[in-house]
C-alpha cells in the first residue's frame, strides 16, 4: 500500500513539474532577446536605460547554462570568477561549522533547562529576547569585533542555529514521562546512566526535529550573509551574478540553494531514523 501512494505520488510530481515547466517555456517564448532598464536603476547601476538586458530564460535555456557550469564546477579564475561547486563548498563548510558549534553548546545547555525547572525559568527572560533577533542585525557587531568576514558569517549561523536547538532539546527533555523516569530511579538509575539511556532515548525526536529546523534557517540564512560579506559562497555568487545582469545564473543558483537545503534536510532525517530516535 505505502509502495503504491509512493509511486502515484511520485507520477504526480512528475506531471505537475511537466506543467510548470512547459507553461515558464511557454510563457517567456514570446518574449523579445533583450528587455530595457529602469532608467532610476540604470543610473544607480552607470548604465543607459537604452543598454539591454537579458529576457527572462526559460527551461530550456537555463538546462543549457547549468550543463555549461556543471562541465567544470570546480574552476578557479580569481576572487570574482570561481565555479559553482567551489561556491557551494564554500557555503556548506560555513553553515556545518557554525551548526556543529551550535549542536555542541545547544543540546548540553538543553538538557540542563530541560532537567531543571529552576533553571528553565531563570533562563527563559533571555531566550525569548535573543530569540526574535535577526540573525543579519548580529553581522555588523561580528565584523567590528571578529574582523573577518568568512568568521563573521559563521557565527551569524551560529547564531541562528542555536535557539531552534535549544528549545527543542529542553522542551523534548522536559517532557519525558515522570513515569519513565521514576521507573528508572525505582531501579536505582541515575546521573550519566539516567541521561543517556533514559532521557536521551525519549527526547531524541525532538531534539533531531531541532537540528532539521536549525539546519534549515543556516542554510537560508547563510546566503543573505554572504551577499553582505561578499568574498565566496552560492549568496555571494547569487549578489555578483546580479550585479552582471546573469539572470540565468541566479535562476540556477536559486534552484541549487533548494536542492541543496533539501539534501541537507533529508540527511539529518535519515541519520535520525538510522539511530532509531526519528519519529
Amino acid at each position: 500500500m505505502q509502495s503504491s501512494l509512493n509511486a502515484r505520488a511520485g507520477l504526480l510530481s512528475a506531471a505537475l513539474l511537466a506543467v510548470f515547466l512547459i507553461a515558464w517555456q511557454v510563457a517567456v517564448s514570446g518574449h523579445g532577446a533583450t528587455a530595457k532598464m529602469d532608467p532610476e536603476y540604470a543610473a544607480l547601476m552607470g548604465k543607459t536605460a537604452t543598454q539591454g538586458t537579458s529576457a527572462m530564460p526559460g527551461p530550456v535555456q537555463i538546462g543549457e547554462r547549468l550543463v555549461t557550469l556543471l562541465r567544470d564546477p570546480f574552476y578557479d579564475h580569481g576572487p570574482n570568477d570561481k565555479g559553482i561547486a567551489i561556491q557551494l563548498g564554500w557555503s556548506l563548510l560555513r553553515v556545518l561549522l557554525g551548526f556543529g558549534l551550535a549542536v555542541i553548546v545547544a543540546v548540553p545547555l538543553g538538557f540542563f533547562i530541560g532537567m531543571s525547572p529552576l533553571l528553565r525559568q531563570a533562563l527563559e527572560p533571555f531566550i525569548q529576547i535573543l530569540k526574535p533577533i535577526s540573525p543579519l542585525a548580529w553581522m555588523p557587531l561580528a565584523l567590528y569585533t571578529i574582523r573577518d568576514s568568512s568568521q563573521s558569517a559563521i557565527f551569524v549561523i551560529f547564531i541562528c542555529s542555536i535557539w531552534p536547538l535549544l528549545i527543542n532539546t529542553a522542551f523534548g527533555v522536559g517532557s519525558v514521562r515522570r513515569e519513565w523516569l521514576n521507573v528508572a530511579r525505582t531501579l536505582e538509575v541515575t546521573g550519566w546512566r539516567m541521561a543517556t539511556r533514559v532521557v536521551l532515548p525519549a527526547a531524541a525526536p525532538t531534539i533531531m526535529t531541532g537540528m532539521r529546523i536549525s539546519i534549515g534557517i543556516a542554510w537560508l540564512v547563510i546566503v543573505a550573509a554572504e551577499m553582505l560579506v561578499g568574498g565566496t559562497g552560492i549568496g555571494y555568487f547569487v549578489w555578483n551574478q546580479w550585479n552582471n545582469l546573469s539572470i540565468t545564473d541566479v535562476i540556477i543558483a536559486i534552484l541549487l540553494i533548494g536542492l541543496v537545503g533539501m539534501a541537507l534536510d533529508q540527511l539529518l532525517g535519515w541519520i535520525g531514523r538510522h539511530l532509531g530516535y526519528a519519529e
